[in-house]
């Protein structure tokens, strides 16, 4: 399996002129016409220039990807649709604004978006603050972060409203949002549109149905008996309608946060997970001299798992040095989570 690059040159390279150089050239051409161009035209070809300069390089596209290794690290991009984590988020903006993502949209640090390491791109997920408890609805659309201890590296807007840009990182937990994340991923598929509903038009015209003449006159009550009273029209509850593919792809876009409740965290390094308890505890011994070890149980889509952490740990940077020992003792995979 071939490694790839550095997670600079990974995802968001430059691509060819800036839209800056673009339009000064374009502009260039035009005063060295000279009184030979009429005004009109000017004006057109200003504006055209104008238009290829803001045109991204390419659009979008839905992309899972390969198994791909970084630092030592293997990660195993997939579609998950309970993806639910704890951990460390950071941000990324002015060196990458205007250049591609990993699934080839053009990089806005200005609107809301997010690298992440394996889900599908575009995918929707909910970002929760854990020191605040706001919430932000977030598309992810690139690959990354790839520093040990990060889940998710969001724009500078989506740290901005996340309320951590200052601060550059935060404890943070992810949720993909399963339908939005279905719908982003039919608009990609579909260059943007919704799918196309194609009525057929060979399906066999059922044959009429007999109709029979009825007549209808009103009967003589009977003497001495009491006229039922008419039963009330029902009104039919209106029925709910799902929203649309292009609805749900808005809404993801949006900047509108929600307020959680917040609560005391904890940070701890988590090794490894075995399905046995016995693998758990052998594995615990060999951290002793890092912190306080422990192993935690847990349910996952009903099966019992056993999980080695390290921590509490005081701060997020206590949690990167344990992280890093973790990893040099031959776990890869270890990762920091917020509980």
């Amino acid at each position: 399996m071939p490694t790839l690059r550095q997670p600079t040159s990974l995802s968001r390279t430059d691509r060819g002129l800036t839209r800056n150089s673009l339009a000064v050239a374009g502009f260039a051409l035009l005063f060295a016409l000279g009184g030979c161009a009429e005004t009109e035209f000017i004006a057109t070809a200003a504006k055209e220039i104008r238009a290829i300069a803001e045109k991204p390089a390419s659009k979008g596209r839905y992309k899972v990807g390969n198994p791909y290794q970084i630092k030592g690290v293997w990660y195993y991009p997939r579609v998950d649709f309970a993806y639910d984590e704890t951990g460390v988020a950071s941000w990324y903006g002015p060196n990458f604004h205007g250049k591609q993502t990993a699934n080839g949209e053009i990089f806005d640090q200005t609107a809301v978006s997010a690298a992440h390491r394996t889900l599908p791109m575009p995918s929707v997920v909910r970002v929760t603050n854990l020191g605040n408890g706001r919430a932000l609805v977030v598309r992810i659309n690139d690959r990354g972060p790839f520093a040990h201890g990060r889940i998710i590296d969001l724009s500078k807007r989506g740290a901005q409203l996340l309320g951590f840009e200052r601060q550059g990182i935060a404890k943070v937990r992810v949720q993909i949002l399963p339908e939005e994340s279905r719908a982003a991923a039919e608009l990609a598929r579909n260059g943007g549109k919704p799918r196309p509903v194609v009525a057929s038009s060979n399906v066999n015209a059922p044959d009429a149905v007999p109709v029979a003449m009825v007549s209808v006159e009103s009967l003589t009550p009977v003497p001495g008996a009491t006229e039922a009273p008419k039963p009330k029209e029902e009104t039919a509850a209106p029925r709910k309608v799902a929203p649309s593919a292009v609805e749900l792809a808005r809404q993801s876009r949006s900047e509108i946060l929600t307020d959680q409740p917040v609560e005391p965290t904890s940070l701890f390094v988590q090794a490894a997970s075995f399905s046995k308890p016995d693998n758990a505890a052998r594995l615990k011994s060999k951290f002793s001299d890092i912190g306080s070890a422990d192993v935690f149980g847990a349910e996952v889509k009903g099966r019992q798992y056993y999980r080695v952490r390290i921590g509490p740990l005081r701060d997020v940077e206590h949690a990167d040095q344990v992280l890093e020992l973790v990893i040099a003792r031959g776990f890869p995979g270890a990762r920091i989570v917020v509980e």
